[in-house]
């Protein structure tokens, strides 16, 4: 069974350290960004994109935004894929 299933998508979310996060602007709006969501693609790359809260507060639209290419980042980006794949890959099964 298991070469015919298809699993469409595999993704996580990671919650950027402190010292990692940084602030963009989109529509007027200034964003510090919190999380990174990690998508696993069919060919084995990783595609991230970062979300985060406006500066000014309230809740703000739910907006992406792209990762800066900076090491910090490309390195929690795979610390943080390694540790969800030795997690999945230790499921005890639904229950």
């Amino acid at each position: 069974m298991s070469g015919d299933l298809e699993v469409s998508a595999l993704a996580i979310n990671v919650t950027i350290p402190q010292s990692l996060r940084w602030t963009d602007t989109r529509r007027g709006e200034a964003f510090t960004l919190t999380t990174l969501n990690v998508r696993l693609l069919p060919d084995g790359r990783l595609a991230t994109k970062a979300y985060g809260r406006p500066v000014a507060g309230g809740r703000g639209a739910y907006v992406s935004f792209p990762v800066p290419d900076k090491p910090e980042l490309a390195a929690l980006v795979a610390d943080a894929a390694s540790r969800a794949g030795a997690l999945w890959a230790a499921h005890r099964g639904l229950g």
